[in-house]
């Protein structure tokens, strides 16, 4: 069901300094932010040869990233993206097996629609499905 790697989400708490961090001293190619307000997230994405690295920066005082650096001020991984051919499909297996799902199905970063599922069916983490 699940394709490539799409991205790693680290939650940060100073955008300006994450992102001069993967430009300066990692030299990687950064992009723009971007303002995700369905999300409460500003986003950054770096662009690496074989996936994507998601800087989450929070936007307004209802943004879950910020109440994820409340609890690790220095920032951390906050979700792993997946890449799926059907995210309805997909959603539909996942629950049908017992998996909790976080919300609907919205449109991510990219203008896709993704979903997430619940971190304690899956050891932990909290798994985005971005339909491709």
């Amino acid at each position: 069901m699940i394709g490539n790697l799409n991205h790693v989400a680290i939650a940060v708490p100073d955008l300006d300094v994450a992102v001069a961090t993967y430009r300066d001293t990692l030299g990687a190619n950064v992009g723009a932010p971007q303002d995700e307000p369905d999300h409460g997230v500003t986003v950054v994405f770096i662009t690496l040869p074989n996936t994507k690295i998601e800087l989450l920066y929070p936007l307004g005082e209802n943004s879950p990233i910020a109440g994820f650096l409340e609890k690790n001020p220095s920032g951390g991984i906050h979700h792993i993206c997946y890449e799926v051919a059907d995210i309805e499909a997909a959603r539909d297996k996942l629950v049908a097996s017992g998996a909790r799902v976080l919300g609907d199905i919205k449109i991510g970063a990219h203008g896709k629609p993704v979903v997430f599922l619940h971190p304690k069916d899956f050891n932990g983490t909290l798994v985005e499905l971005e339909q491709i």
